[in-house]
């Protein structure tokens, strides 16, 4: 069995986003008191008390400018947040599996080519599995059901 791997935002776009974001906005850090961001830097919950930025990404963008797709109107944009600074990334493994999820599958040239409703972390696996079978299938987005908001990415094996 494949074993797939999240995608956290490069560190060279963070470093632009945390200046400027995809919405041309700059940012500015906050303190999160409670703890519990799902920092899209390290692919991990922020602790009270570390220093995060609410920014805007637009990762179909990101992914088409690196190869040469052009998403037309599925280009989008949506907050995430990520460290203040620069940290250590992700040390492996599938996070945020523990809600309910959506695997949204798109082509090489950016388009949705469907997705489907993960309710049960042993699933992410199978329905990766299952999303790269269909070789129309480029990558995958990683999504919140409850606000849409982009996760992470998992890229063909």
């Amino acid at each position: 069995m494949t074993t797939y791997t999240a995608q956290a935002v490069p560190q060279a776009v963070l470093k632009e986003l945390r200046d400027t974001d995809d919405a041309g906005r700059r940012r500015v850090p906050l303190v999160d008191d409670e703890g519990g961001a799902p920092l899209r830097c390290c692919l991990r919950r922020s602790e009270p008390g570390e220093r995060i930025v609410l920014v805007s990404y637009a990762p179909l963008r990101r992914w088409a400018a690196e190869s040469g797709a052009d998403p037309g109107a599925y280009d989008e944009q949506g907050p995430v947040f990520v460290h203040a600074e620069e940290c250590a990334g992700p040390d492996g493994g599938l996070p945020f599996t523990n809600a309910h999820r959506t695997v949204r599958r798109y082509s090489a040239d950016g388009r949705i080519v469907g997705g489907r409703l993960v309710a049960d972390p042993a699933e992410f696996e199978e329905a990766f599995a299952e999303a790269f079978a269909d070789p129309e299938v480029a990558l995958v987005h990683v999504r919140a059901v409850e606000y849409g908001c982009f996760l992470y990415e998992v890229r063909r094996p």
